[in-house]
């Protein structure tokens, strides 16, 4: 297979030649495998290397099916540079490692060296895995036989690499157990240093010419100077940021600071094991976890105290929102009295062992985290309460993150501004400046570049707003959305994802139509939850292939984007009400008064942008191929009755606007197979929507 010639920087003119020639109908790409050459792939690869040639910063947003992976790394691997390539998840850098990177270098005939670095949580730590079996929570049958298949593991594998185990559950409790945080690793003193799977992938990205990481690990080096990208960033001349979208929300995390009762049980467990395991009788270590473990609990049962379980509590005061200041900086300041009885013990045994010296360390550190938080606040930054469940945190971040960005990531001087970055996304913004990122990131001056989808959404999709739904503020609403859902998954056969914009919302649609569908049968319903992430996918790709019955998931937050069902497997997205940012979160209260007090509208200026963005991604899981076809449902009249739905509108593809419930239905007929019929009809067990 003949490939594109490597070698030095080429000019202008020249990587756009090389770019058009990969890109052409008889190209590189067309020889390699079946390819259909797209006019805003070519424009979105042609920008792209004019900004590698000249440096700056370029912002692309291109519409789902331009092809925007191969848009970038083409110029990116023609340049002969050093790349960083971020994404958003692991599971997409994974992809784009394993199969991306490896099919177009081969296609390209390019010999370069890729490397995969992932945060700590990813890889085996082989001290903590030897330390496993003295843990006081790994007592039970089923923990000991995935330890000892994580062990078996570990004497084949090069990489140390989580992903490489498809029957360990990402939400395995052994997970924190056999990997290292930045908290708890010992650094150079531990026995296995030289054996640490971290560190191996840090050298083999030092050495690579294409590295992928993901943006998680960015901002965890730009807070800490810890993850191995400070070491990298110097050396790339260009980084491409793809799924760019989720930046903002990702950096904030990561720039502030917190407190969690989660990371203080652990050290509360890891300070057990290593005291039974390596001191034993020098200290009472029973007395000084239990000690700060009661801080800890008293202080979750305070925020309890609100009557909310999952919920954001603002904190603009002395203390959060509804507490007793008195109650709670006396909790507060158990916590941190404990954290320094503990200190005082570690630091007793510290020269036993390193691993004393560490939790010595974070003891300290925990311990001043709780006397800031005791301390007023920083007034650049907002703090809150995140209760979810049994567990708490403690949050301070900045409202975004382009100082950060501007400060910490693109830097100044000449040999900045002649680095090259791209950032790129399906959804940034509902506007041609895509303000919506820009402003957040920092980057109000890039050039900016909208490639439209090549799909044709006029004869592949059609929107329908059904107008006899409660409003939203309805408290029958969510049950409606399901009598609806209920009956259009009855008429296709399955194949429909349902979204919501709450978790109570996923929950009581979710049991309606798991109620609705156990009596009648012939639907099988999934919700977000019940198994891991990867198998509900799985399944529901797997539709009613096999004999197997159809298909309908409800599901929240993370199913939103990152989605991707092409085919007969999803051909209905229903989605239960307008995306709007929930106004009493502390964030998003802050980010409506910073507009304000810029002389903004923050609802036109704040929240539709939001909701418009959200919308966007939501309505981006219905066509995913030239082929595909497929309804999507918004449950939320606002869309067609106010005056803002029209630019929330704008910001959807453009799709046949069904105005009828009768056009509804024959729409979903239309989708169904030739042999296909719709299952029979029984009335819903929540409201009767359908005639």
């Amino acid at each position: 297979m003949s490939g594109v010639t490597s070698g030095p920087m080429p000019g202008a003119t020249a990587l756009r030649s090389r770019i058009e020639e990969v890109f052409a109908a008889d190209g590189v790409l067309s020889r390699a495998a079946p390819y259909t050459p797209r006019q805003g792939q070519l424009d979105m690869a042609t920008a792209i290397g004019e900004t590698i040639t000249t440096g700056g910063v370029l912002v692309v947003e291109a519409g789902t099916g331009v092809g925007k992976t191969f848009a970038y790394l083409v110029p990116a691997l023609l340049s002969g540079e050093r790349v960083l390539l971020s994404t958003a998840t692991k599971t997409l850098q994974d992809q784009l490692f394993g199969r991306d990177l490896p099919g177009l270098l081969q296609a390209l005939g390019l010999p370069l060296r890729t490397a995969l670095l992932k945060g700590r949580a990813s890889y085996l730590c082989l001290h903590r895995m030897e330390r496993a079996r003295w843990d006081v929570d790994l007592g039970d049958r089923a923990a000991l036989l995935a330890l000892a298949s994580v062990e078996q593991w570990s004497r084949t594998t090069h990489s140390g690499d989580l992903a490489e185990l498809p029957d360990l559950d990402e939400r395995s409790p052994l997970i924190p157990l056999v990997t290292s945080t930045r908290d708890n690793c010992l650094g150079a003193q531990c026995p296995q240093f030289r054996n640490c799977h971290v560190n191996l992938a840090r050298r083999e990205a030092l050495a690579a010419d294409v590295v992928v990481v993901n943006h998680h690990l960015v901002f965890a080096d730009l807070a800490v100077r810890e993850s191995g990208v400070a070491e990298l960033l110097p050396t790339v001349r260009i980084a491409i940021f793809d799924e760019a979208h989720q930046l903002n929300e990702i950096g904030v995390q990561f720039l502030g600071l917190q407190l969690g009762t989660g990371q203080l049980l652990d050290f509360a467990r890891d300070t057990l094991a290593a005291g039974l395991q390596q001191a034993r009788g020098l200290v009472d270590w029973q007395h000084v976890v239990a000690r700060l473990e009661h801080a800890t609990r008293e202080l979750r049962l305070l925020a309890g105290q609100r009557g909310a379980n999952t919920a954001r509590i603002n904190w603009t005061g002395a203390a959060p929102d509804g507490l007793p200041e008195a109650e709670w900086r006396d909790a507060l300041q158990s916590v941190c009295d404990s954290l320094r009885h503990a200190a005082e013990a570690l630091a007793m045994v510290s020269e036993l062992s390193p691993d004393f010296v560490r939790l010595h360390e974070r003891a300290l550190v925990w311990m001043e985290r709780s006397q800031g938080f005791l301390a007023a606040g920083d007034a650049g930054a907002v703090r809150w309460l995140d209760v979810g469940g049994a567990q708490l945190r403690l949050m301070a971040s900045p409202l975004d993150i382009a100082d950060a960005v501007q400060a910490r990531l693109l830097g100044t001087g000449e040999a900045a501004a002649a680095k090259s970055w791209v950032f790129t996304s399906a959804t940034l913004g509902d506007d041609a400046q895509l303000r919506w990122f820009t402003e957040s990131c920092g980057l109000v001056g890039a050039r900016t570049l909208r490639v439209d989808s090549p799909f044709d959404y006029a004869t592949q999709a059609a929107l329908y707003v059904p107008d006899d739904i409660a409003r939203p503020a309805d408290p029958g609403h969510s049950a409606q959305v399901a009598a609806f859902a209920a009956q259009a998954v009855q008429r296709l056969r399955g194949r429909t994802m349902v979204l919501t914009t709450t978790l109570r919302a996923l929950r009581t649609i979710g049991d309606a139509l798991k109620s609705h569908f156990e009596a009648s049968g012939g639907i099988e319903v999934l919700v977000q939850g019940q198994w891991p992430k990867r198998r509900l996918m799985a399944r529901f790709r797997q539709g009613n292939a096999d004999g197997q019955p159809g298909c309908v998931l409800v599901a929240s937050a993370s199913f939103w984007e990152g989605v991707d069902i092409p085919g007969d497997a999803l051909q209905l997205v229903i989605i239960d009400k307008l995306p709007f940012p929930p106004p009493n979160d502390p964030l998003v209260e802050a980010r409506a008064q910073r507009a304000e007090s810029q002389g903004k509208k923050p609802f036109m200026d704040y929240f539709v942008p939001e909701a418009a963005v959200a919308l966007k991604q939501g309505a981006g899981r219905l066509i995913r191929r030239e082929s595909d076809r497929g309804v999507l449902v918004v449950c939320d009249t606002r869309l067609t009755k106010m005056g803002y739905g029209r630019r929330l509108r704008a910001a959807l593809p453009p799709m046949k606007l069904l105005t009828t419930q009768a056009e509804f239905q024959q729409s979903l007929d239309a989708l169904r197979g030739p042999d296909e019929e719709a299952l029979p009809t029984r009335p819903s067990t929540t409201a009767a929507l359908w005639p």
